[in-house]
């Protein structure tokens, strides 16, 4: 019975977990993986990325008619012209351990930034690539990058940078930008 509480708490966390991000996920925007609604996704991730565009190979200085500072399309054209969002399916679960226990489940969604029509190439490299971005987030769970106010700028950019490497590592060039789309922690 000691050794089946940690997992019934971690299945209890992980589904509550996941209903909450079903529940606060949003409704409308945010990127999709489907080509056609690339633009507005392109607009609204942009917004959000920070740092992660310093860490890409395509930022290029100039900001876009909105105030983009960061470039999100290298031509900058139509935003959506040249990027399209691939969508990971799952959301990736991390525990958090404290005291050898689960003290916590992080819950996030992650979009990956490439080239137009390099979608397909991104699902079919998809299981390599949830396997080392979930090594990257237990890392960054171990080192305690999940404890506290782990959705500060500074955190958020640093994991964005990781992850950003780890899927460069697997994707090369393919890769322009890793977007966090969702994250929530559930405490035990």
């Amino acid at each position: 019975m000691k050794k089946l509480l940690p997992i019934l708490l971690a299945l209890i966390g992980t589904a509550a977990g996941v209903g909450a991000g079903i529940f606060l996920a949003p409704t409308s925007g945010g990127p999709s993986e489907q080509a056609n609604d690339s633009h507005g996704a392109a607009e609204d991730a942009g917004h959000d990325t920070g740092a992660t565009a310093d860490a890409g190979t395509h930022d290029d200085g100039h900001g876009d008619s909105q105030g983009d500072s960061h470039g999100t399309d290298p031509g900058h054209g139509e935003a959506g012209s040249e990027t399209e969002y691939a969508k990971l399916n799952n959301q990736f679960v991390v525990p958090v351990v404290e005291d050898s226990r689960v003290a916590a489940l992080v819950v996030l969604s992650i979009s990956l930034e490439v080239p137009t029509g390099s979608a397909a190439v991104i699902f079919e490299q998809e299981p390599k690539l949830r396997d080392a971005f979930l090594r990257t987030l237990f890392d960054h769970a171990n080192i305690g990058g999940f404890d506290g106010n782990f959705t500060q700028t500074a955190r958020m950019d640093t994991l964005r940078r990781v992850l950003f490497e780890t899927g460069r590592n697997l994707l090369g060039s393919q890769l322009r930008d890793v977007l966090i789309t969702d994250i929530a922690r559930q405490d035990n």
